[in-house]
């Protein structure tokens, strides 16, 4: 079983003993695999697990016992091998005789580095790569000893993507190769310690072996004052239901893991997910900050100002990129080369970037940061008027044109996505249902901000305009009578509506462009038994030919996705089947040690005793760490009020029995904090 441990963009994938050495694991950073193996053995065998997993997010501790090998009496020897991954990645070990009598092995360290970029490597993941076909990933550079500083030192050969690994080790040994040996001979009950410092580098400026201690040392006091710094931001959660205290506890974790440090811009942003894609996304990094808004606006702020400057400003067909476009995916080193460096093929990443700016005002009352961005958001709802609607028909459509572009680039962009209800894929271009919402919201949102902030009446009259003409035009355009009625999940290139019935309809309630007329039915489809799992709604319902519980996007459940759902039923105020989305979500998470995966199997809850795990599914991953945070906000009816600068409860009266009891202290909004108590079924908020 695969263990994962990292800090912001820099990681760790090994198995339960602490080794490297599958196809899949490794240390990485920047989109490039610095070491690909880290094998430990004693007396040529591989140490028997005793346990092992993590500590916080960003080490783990493995602890083992010796090997019946040559000559070594059972568990003569305990050995604890602690991790730590912060810059660079620190191994200490420690071995102590157990027996009453000395004992004498060679411990050996085997260790490469292929530094091969992370695309290669996720070509060999069965689940989101394509193994039987990959490229077979070269072996290890053969390194350089350097007995002088006690290293072994790997330096990739490529001149355009200069990159080296060094690893330094406490203590002298034999070396041969990649390979370091150590006689080891230990009177009864002593110990044997040895620290493995591996720091990566893409420069030519080699670090000094000599600092690294002082180097390591100064990293753990970083990260780990960098997670109190974060948890004393974080709301405090007192709560009688476990599931949401335990979940909402595990995604502030999570979330803190996946900050990226202040790197060429980048700022504390979240990365979208492990282990692929620990990068800037733009979609998963909008919706990420908008939910977790209950966090407070630093991760929302730092996200506008970070894609406000990755906005595209030129046209250019080999990235998908227009001018005022938001950028899909940021790539580094040789993934950049094999990829893009920035990549702009998603469809809703640009009406999403206004939305979230509204969000943060409607949190915050930053009327200055509305103000310093209104060129990026004006840019981005430009985009959508002029590019996105390409032929205009007064919908936004996507339709790449980079040879090595995503061929669907909304949320749902496995090539396999887009289907009719007799399994047939639509062709592009495609129109998605949810963006014409998003697109409707953004303009919404806009003309409430240029009337409130800018004082531009008339282009606040003019989006309001804009807005209202594209709802009646959606209806008209995407609504499908059958099966009692709903939304189309998109138009095709022929303007057929692609007519599976898809969760992407929960996602209408939630821009707000469903007519309320319509909403019985949409509220209908979403908790029908065709898309209702159990568990929460499936991507895909089971009436349609290309269902299926354990494709990426034509059957899973996805907790993100649900969250917004349930924002949307509770904006509509729907919320008897808002709480029924977030209780049986956080139940489900109490199944995967209450960190919500990506995705997990849509299968029917009265077939399985609890979730199915996807294969491979991210974990953490942005924003499904958002999920329970988004979810207790809509629990709670938490909005703010931009207008009279309060924090408020709009959740219906008499709440669910099983929500029990709950103290939410240390919410930011509009520059104070606030208190938000749930006893008996009623909520207070009180400034704090």
């Amino acid at each position: 079983m695969a263990l994962t441990i990292l800090e912001g963009s820099t990681f760790c994938i090994c198995d339960e003993r602490g080794d490297i050495g599958e196809e899949t694991s490794g240390f990485f950073t920047k989109d490039t695999r610095f070491l690909s193996r880290l094998r430990l053995t004693l007396n040529g065998e591989r140490p028997l697990l005793l346990s092992s997993g993590k500590v916080e997010y960003f080490s783990a501790a493995f602890y083992l016992r010796n090997p019946l090998e040559g000559g070594l009496p059972q568990d003569c020897l305990s050995i604890v091998r602690e991790r730590f991954v912060g810059e660079g990645m620190q191994d200490q070990l420690t071995l102590r005789n157990e027996s009453m009598d000395a004992v004498s092995f060679d411990l050996a360290l085997e260790l490469g580095a292929d530094f091969v970029d992370i695309f290669a490597v996720k070509d060999h993941d069965f689940a989101l790569g394509d193994p039987v076909h990959a490229d077979k990933l070269p072996p290890s550079v053969e390194p350089t000893y350097d007995a002088d500083n006690v290293q072994l030192v790997f330096e990739d050969g490529d001149p355009e993507h200069p990159a080296r690994t060094q690893v330094v080790f406490s203590r002298q040994g034999v070396v041969e190769a990649g390979r370091v040996t150590y006689r080891v001979e230990l009177a009864p009950r002593e110990q044997w310690a040895l620290i493995v410092d591996v720091y990566p580098s893409s420069d030519a400026v080699p670090l000094a072996p000599r600092q690294a201690a002082r180097h390591f040392g100064d990293e753990l006091a970083r990260v780990r004052d960098s997670l109190a710094a974060w948890h004393l931001r974080v709301p405090q959660l007192r709560s009688s239901w476990e599931s949401l205290l335990h979940a909402f506890e595990q995604s502030a974790s999570d979330l803190a893991s996946l900050r990226m440090r202040s790197n060429g811009g980048l700022g504390k942003l979240p990365a979208a997910g492990m282990p692929w894609f620990m990068t800037v996304f733009g979609r998963d990094t909008l919706i990420t900050c908008l939910q977790t808004l209950l966090f407070g606006p630093e991760l929302a702020r730092t996200a506008l100002h970070v894609l406000a400057d990755l906005q595209a400003e030129c046209d250019d067909a080999s990235i998908d990129a227009e001018p005022g476009k938001i950028v899909h995916e940021v790539r580094q080193g040789k993934a950049a080369a094999r990829w893009h460096a920035a990549y702009y093929g998603t469809v809703d990443a640009t009406p999403l970037y206004p939305i979230l700016l509204s969000e943060v005002w409607r949190w915050s009352g930053d009327a200055g940061l509305v103000e310093e961005l209104k060129g990026p958001a004006l840019r981005a709802l430009e985009w959508v008027d002029r590019y996105g609607d390409a032929d205009g028909d007064g919908f936004v459509e996507y339709e790449r044109r980079s040879e090595r572009g995503l061929l669907n680039q909304s949320w749902k962009d496995s090539g396999d996505s887009q289907r009719f209800a007799d399994g047939s894929l639509a062709r592009t271009p495609i129109a998605p249902c949810e963006v014409q919402g998003y697109v409707y919201d953004a303009k919404r949102r806009m003309a409430e901000l240029a009337r409130e902030v800018w004082r531009d009446r008339s282009l606040a009259e003019r989006l309001e305009r804009e807005a209202d003409a594209l709802r009646a035009r959606f209806d008209e355009a995407f609504w499908i009578e059958e099966r009692g009625g709903y939304y189309a999940l998109a138009l095709d290139g022929d303007k057929r509506r692609v007519d599976s019935l898809c969760s992407n309809i929960g996602h209408l309630l939630w821009s707000g462009i469903v007519l309320p007329e319509r909403v019985d039915q949409v509220v209908d489809a979403l908790m029908g038994d065709a898309l209702w799992s159990g568990w929460g709604v499936r991507t895909m319902s089971t009436l349609d030919a290309g269902y299926n519980p354990l494709s990426y996007h034509n059957g899973t459940v996805w907790p993100h996705d649900n969250s917004l759902i349930a924002w949307g039923l509770a904006r509509y105020g729907r919320w008897p089947e808002a709480q029924r989305i977030a209780q049986q979500m956080l139940l489900a998470a109490t199944h995967f040690d209450y960190q919500l995966p990506e995705v997990f199997a849509g299968l029917r809850r009265a077939e399985t005793r609890f979730p199915i795990a996807y294969p491979t599914a991210a974990r953490p991953q942005a924003w499904a760490a958002g999920t329970p945070v988004l979810l207790l906000q809509i629990l709670l009816g938490l909005e703010p009020d931009p207008k009279r600068d309060l924090l408020r409860s709009n959740a219906p009266p008499d709440l669910p029995t099983w929500l029990g009891q709950l103290r939410l202290g240390g919410v930011r909004a509009f520059d104070r904090l606030w208190d938000v108590r749930l006893w008996e079924g009623r909520i207070q908020v009180r400034e704090a």
